[in-house]
């Protein structure tokens, strides 16, 4: 079973995850907008709605939007064997092995390896965070899966579990991973364009109806599309690791 919850631990769980606060290090990167900056490609507000737009639906969708909706499903799934279930030991196991096979399809299909660094290092720090701050055993048990050297450690694999234990459903979960994502871009926008505080709750106004088509894409999709990126995103992301000055990680 579930950990117990209060009707509104779910929304809490929430909010803390997606605070803008919280010390990811999300801050830090930009997942390859950098290098549309230094191309001229985006400079104000409506290039950035645009490039922002086609992160979401060209890459966010099919690698970490997808791998927190088949986290939190799994999770959820009675004797799945992330500690929650009430199945056998082969439903265990299951469980497992599908942990380890999604952190390692995570892995692999981020070519780019300052993408691939970000995944692992919020992963690791979000896993912190939430065993200090939120901790379940679907959380528990993927850690320790990190911890054995087993696993990578991904931010989506982790955010998926942390909401599965306190009670947020994967829909949730996924709409919420999205829009923090987007929250995050946009004030590395407002800081890297630059362009106004205003500018930037603009494009937060129209990219919600886009979270919200992007999660019901999501829900369509099989643990086959992932992975499924625009490889124009992935080249700049690569050429973002060479670029002569940066004020990003990523």
């Amino acid at each position: 079973m579930l950990s117990s919850t209060t009707p509104h631990e779910p929304l809490l769980t929430l909010l803390q995850l997606c605070d803008s606060a919280l010390p990811t290090g999300a801050f830090a990167h930009t997942f390859g907008m950098e290098t549309y900056l230094q191309r001229g490609t985006v400079h104000d507000e409506a290039t950035f709605q645009e490039w922002l737009a086609q992160f979401v639906d060209h890459q966010l969708v099919y690698a970490d939007g997808l791998a927190v909706r088949l986290t939190a499903e799994a999770c959820a799934a009675p004797g799945t064997g992330t500690g929650t279930g009430t199945g056998t030991g082969e439903d265990a196991q299951s469980g497992i092995d599908f942990l380890i096979e999604l952190d390692g399809l995570m892995y692999a299909q981020a070519l780019p390896s300052q993408v691939r660094q970000a995944g692992l290092t919020m992963g690791k720090r979000l896993l912190d965070i939430g065993r200090l701050s939120l901790p379940g055993p679907c959380l528990e048990s993927y850690a320790a899966l990190v911890d054995a050297g087993t696993c990578h450690g991904h931010q989506a694999i982790a955010f998926g579990l942390i909401g599965t234990d306190h009670g947020v459903p994967a829909t949730s979960l996924v709409s919420a991973y999205l829009f923090s994502t987007v929250t995050a871009l946009m004030q590395n926008a407002v800081r890297g364009i630059p362009i106004g505080q205003n500018a930037g709750q603009r494009v937060l106004g129209v990219m919600r109806s886009h979270v919200t088509r992007a999660e019901a894409r999501i829900a369509q999709l099989t643990l086959d599309d992932l992975g499924a990126v625009s490889p124009g995103l992935e080249i700049a992301q690569m050429q973002h690791e060479t670029q002569r000055a940066r004020m990003f990680m990523s």
